[in-house]
């Protein structure tokens, strides 16, 4: 079984999303070589290293979320495999995207349009957008845990809920924000990165 057929077996993805993700990556590969949306070393493990670690999040999702942002998206992780996942699974969810490469907007635009994605793109910095009163907020590799803190208290609402996935330093990151930010933490293990962790933040407050 390849890494293809493992993501739809355990995400249990029926054919018509597998069809909007198969789009993805071909899109991926033909603009990547001229923007580098991924690194290179990736680009034949798209699967296993971007699809796989993005879509796990989909199941940490609170109900009754309808709006979800995702900050530095840059070449659609994760937000554009939720917004596949969503597109038949919770067609309302609508997912707003911030990226301030113009480049690389361009190329979101068009996966976005091509897939016909509940979705947008602001083509902007994370603390120069207006807030965006998310339910959801997600950041794939993009800040330290302190930073993100510092973007989801702009940009999350009040009960709104954070989802960072984090490598092997996720203790430290966490050690660190908690000299200057209050928030509730719960540590979900990655299903991607052995050493790594996903977070979901709630009660985000300065101390």
């Amino acid at each position: 079984m390849d890494y293809r057929d493992a993501f739809q077996a355990e995400f249990n993805v029926s054919r018509e999303t597998m069809t909007l993700l198969d789009d993805y990556a071909a899109l991926l590969r033909k603009w990547n070589p001229a923007i580098n949306l991924v690194s290179k070393s990736t680009i034949d493990s798209l699967w296993q290293r971007h699809f796989h670690d993005s879509a796990q999040i989909y199941q940490f999702q609170p109900e009754n979320s309808c709006h979800w942002a995702d900050l530095g998206s840059g070449g659609g992780f994760p937000a554009l495999v939720l917004a596949a996942m969503a597109k038949e699974n919770s067609p309302e969810t609508r997912f707003t995207l911030v990226e301030s490469d113009l480049r690389k907007c361009t190329f979101l635009r068009t996966v976005i349009r091509d897939l016909g994605l509940n979705a947008i793109v602001i083509t902007a910095r994370i603390e120069e957008t207006e807030a965006l009163e998310a339910d959801i907020l997600t950041a794939r590799a993009l800040a330290s845990l302190e930073k993100l803190l510092e973007f989801a208290n702009l940009h999350l609402s009040p009960t709104g809920t954070a989802i960072f996935p984090k490598g092997d330093k996720f203790q430290a990151e966490i050690a660190q924000a908690k000299a200057n930010w209050r928030f509730d933490l719960e540590e979900i293990p990655s299903k991607t990165n052995p050493t790594g962790a996903i977070l979901k933040i709630g009660g985000i407050s300065r101390v």
